[in-house]
């Protein structure tokens, strides 16, 4: 792509978006066309002039960021949809996925997360940062209180091992894993079975709890 990201911005709390609007507009690799309130505002501008990436938030009274996702994935020429959350929800990843968002983050993320997810969907690719819930670390740490718990601290994990970790760890199925990060079911298949053998672990609920307790995730 030549030029910057041309991106459109929602979010119905007018001082996150001001926000945003400025982080974003202070990269040189990005465009900030767009900066809307309201997801109807935003979505009658892009029928008449487009946008490379969509960032909508996805808590917004009546019109929703699943249903931005739906809309402009409707249309003959969809636009991309980046889902911003502060809710450490596990399921909302769920609904980001069934929707057809190509990115999910937290509004905690860093700027340089939030400039690499839209580099990487501007680029026909997701990004997908799931989240892993104060419950679900709690639960893990209770977990790995017995000896025969313990990791070892130099374990290498990759980076693409943790994502199919972390994704695992909200629920999904290999088969989601595998749409998620844009590989095949069985090369899925193949990170969770090292995964346990690395983790010494029976099953991926098992792995999951113990790279969770030894802070890999």
């Amino acid at each position: 792509m030549s030029g910057p990201i041309r991106v459109a911005l929602v979010d119905d709390q007018s001082l996150v978006l001001e926000g945003l609007r400025t982080l974003l507009g202070s990269m040189p690799q990005l465009d900030v066309a767009y900066a809307a309130t309201q997801p109807q505002e935003l979505i009658d501008a892009l029928r008449r002039d487009a946008v490379d990436v969509v960032v909508s938030d996805i808590r917004m009274p009546g019109f929703n960021g699943f249903d931005v996702v739906k809309r402009l994935g409707s249309w003959v020429r969809p636009i991309p949809v980046i889902l911003l959350t502060t809710f450490d929800e596990p399921n909302l990843l769920d609904q980001a996925i069934a929707a057809g968002a190509q990115g999910f983050l937290l509004k905690g993320a860093s700027p340089d997360d939030l400039l690499a997810a839209i580099e990487m969907v501007a680029a026909g690719g997701r990004a997908l940062n799931p989240v892993v819930t104060g419950n679900v670390r709690t639960a893990a740490r209770r977990a790995a209180q017995g000896p025969g718990d313990a990791v070892p601290f130099d374990l290498h994990i990759t980076e693409r091992e943790k994502s199919v970790l972390r994704l695992a760890a909200t629920g999904l199925s290999n088969r989601e894993i595998a749409d998620a990060l844009g590989l095949s079911e069985g090369t899925v298949k193949n990170y969770m079975s090292e995964l346990m053998v690395k983790l010494g672990s029976r099953d991926r609920t098992q792995a999951v709890i113990r790279a969770i307790a030894a802070g890999l995730l």
